[in-house]
Protein backbone atom coordinates (compact mmCIF):
# COMPACT_ATOMS: atom_id res chain seq x y z
CA UNK A 1 0.00 0.00 0.00
CA UNK A 2 1.04 3.20 -0.90
CA UNK A 3 2.58 6.19 1.89
CA UNK A 4 0.36 8.98 2.22
CA UNK A 5 1.76 12.14 0.57
CA UNK A 6 3.25 14.04 3.47
CA UNK A 7 2.30 16.96 5.57
CA UNK A 8 4.50 19.54 4.19
CA UNK A 9 3.39 18.94 0.31
CA UNK A 10 -0.72 19.31 1.85
CA UNK A 11 0.26 22.33 3.12
CA UNK A 12 2.17 23.90 0.32
CA UNK A 13 -0.62 22.97 -1.86
CA UNK A 14 -3.29 24.54 0.51
CA UNK A 15 -0.95 27.67 1.25
CA UNK A 16 -1.09 28.14 -2.70
CA UNK A 17 -4.94 28.08 -2.63
CA UNK A 18 -5.05 30.00 -0.12
CA UNK A 19 -2.87 32.53 -2.16
CA UNK A 20 -5.10 32.71 -4.78
CA UNK A 21 -4.41 29.75 -7.17
CA UNK A 22 -7.26 27.59 -8.26
CA UNK A 23 -7.28 23.87 -6.86
CA UNK A 24 -6.52 22.57 -10.61
CA UNK A 25 -3.74 24.88 -11.38
CA UNK A 26 -2.14 24.14 -7.78
CA UNK A 27 -2.38 20.16 -8.63
CA UNK A 28 -0.85 20.86 -11.51
CA UNK A 29 2.15 22.91 -9.89
CA UNK A 30 3.10 20.27 -7.47
CA UNK A 31 2.25 17.08 -9.58
CA UNK A 32 -0.46 15.97 -7.73
CA UNK A 33 -4.48 15.30 -8.57
CA UNK A 34 -7.00 17.66 -8.50
CA UNK A 35 -9.14 15.34 -6.35
CA UNK A 36 -6.50 14.91 -3.45
CA UNK A 37 -6.80 18.26 -3.64
CA UNK A 38 -10.37 18.59 -3.27
CA UNK A 39 -10.40 15.38 -0.31
CA UNK A 40 -7.19 18.00 1.46
CA UNK A 41 -9.50 20.73 0.98
CA UNK A 42 -12.63 19.20 2.31
CA UNK A 43 -10.80 17.52 5.28
CA UNK A 44 -8.98 20.90 6.10
CA UNK A 45 -12.55 22.64 6.57
CA UNK A 46 -13.72 19.76 8.37
CA UNK A 47 -11.05 18.73 10.73
CA UNK A 48 -8.60 22.07 10.85
CA UNK A 49 -6.07 20.48 9.12
CA UNK A 50 -5.45 18.06 6.16
CA UNK A 51 -3.70 15.38 7.85
CA UNK A 52 -3.64 11.95 6.44
CA UNK A 53 -6.36 9.43 8.06
CA UNK A 54 -4.99 5.93 8.99
CA UNK A 55 -4.27 3.31 6.81
CA UNK A 56 -4.90 -0.66 6.62
CA UNK A 57 -5.86 -2.64 9.39
CA UNK A 58 -9.00 -4.22 9.88
CA UNK A 59 -12.10 -2.86 9.33
CA UNK A 60 -14.75 -5.51 9.42
CA UNK A 61 -13.90 -7.43 12.42
CA UNK A 62 -16.23 -5.83 14.18
CA UNK A 63 -18.99 -7.61 12.66
CA UNK A 64 -18.12 -11.24 13.57
CA UNK A 65 -16.50 -10.15 17.15
CA UNK A 66 -20.25 -8.34 18.19
CA UNK A 67 -21.38 -12.62 18.24
CA UNK A 68 -18.46 -13.70 20.30
CA UNK A 69 -21.28 -14.87 22.68
CA UNK A 70 -23.23 -17.00 20.37
CA UNK A 71 -20.00 -18.27 18.73
CA UNK A 72 -18.52 -19.41 22.06
CA UNK A 73 -21.89 -21.00 22.52
CA UNK A 74 -22.24 -22.92 19.90
CA UNK A 75 -18.21 -24.33 20.34
CA UNK A 76 -19.02 -25.06 24.15
CA UNK A 77 -22.48 -26.80 23.31
CA UNK A 78 -20.86 -29.38 20.26
CA UNK A 79 -16.75 -29.05 20.97
CA UNK A 80 -16.35 -31.14 18.07
CA UNK A 81 -18.52 -28.88 15.35
CA UNK A 82 -16.17 -27.81 12.05
CA UNK A 83 -15.82 -24.57 11.12
CA UNK A 84 -19.05 -25.69 7.92
CA UNK A 85 -21.14 -26.79 10.23
CA UNK A 86 -20.72 -23.55 13.01
CA UNK A 87 -21.58 -21.45 9.81
CA UNK A 88 -24.71 -23.54 9.38
CA UNK A 89 -25.66 -23.33 13.20
CA UNK A 90 -25.00 -19.33 12.43
CA UNK A 91 -27.13 -19.19 9.37
CA UNK A 92 -30.21 -20.64 11.53
CA UNK A 93 -30.09 -17.89 13.49
CA UNK A 94 -29.88 -15.26 10.83
CA UNK A 95 -26.22 -14.74 11.36
CA UNK A 96 -24.02 -15.01 7.80
CA UNK A 97 -20.20 -15.35 7.94
CA UNK A 98 -17.55 -16.77 5.54
CA UNK A 99 -15.41 -19.88 6.04
CA UNK A 100 -12.59 -17.74 6.36
CA UNK A 101 -13.91 -14.80 8.50
CA UNK A 102 -14.53 -17.45 11.09
CA UNK A 103 -11.10 -18.57 10.72
CA UNK A 104 -9.78 -15.60 11.33
CA UNK A 105 -11.98 -15.04 14.45
CA UNK A 106 -10.59 -18.03 15.54
CA UNK A 107 -6.80 -17.07 15.23
CA UNK A 108 -7.01 -13.86 16.90
CA UNK A 109 -9.34 -15.33 19.49
CA UNK A 110 -6.63 -18.42 20.12
CA UNK A 111 -9.66 -20.91 19.07
CA UNK A 112 -7.85 -23.89 18.20
CA UNK A 113 -10.36 -26.25 16.09
CA UNK A 114 -8.10 -29.41 14.86
CA UNK A 115 -9.14 -32.44 15.48
CA UNK A 116 -7.05 -35.13 15.13
CA UNK A 117 -8.18 -39.03 15.34
CA UNK A 118 -7.53 -41.25 18.38
CA UNK A 119 -4.41 -42.96 17.99
CA UNK A 120 -4.03 -46.53 19.34
CA UNK A 121 -1.99 -47.27 22.67
CA UNK A 122 2.26 -48.02 22.58
CA UNK A 123 2.97 -51.26 22.39
CA UNK A 124 6.47 -50.51 23.65
CA UNK A 125 5.62 -47.87 26.19
CA UNK A 126 3.04 -47.27 28.49
CA UNK A 127 1.59 -43.80 27.80
CA UNK A 128 -0.10 -41.61 30.57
Amino acid sequence: MAKPLSMDLRERVLGCIEGGVSGRQAAERFGVSPASVSRWRTRERKQGDALPRAQGGDRKSHRIDAHQATIMALLEASPDITIEELRHSLSKQGLSFGYGTIRRFFARHKITRKKRLPMPQSRTVRMS
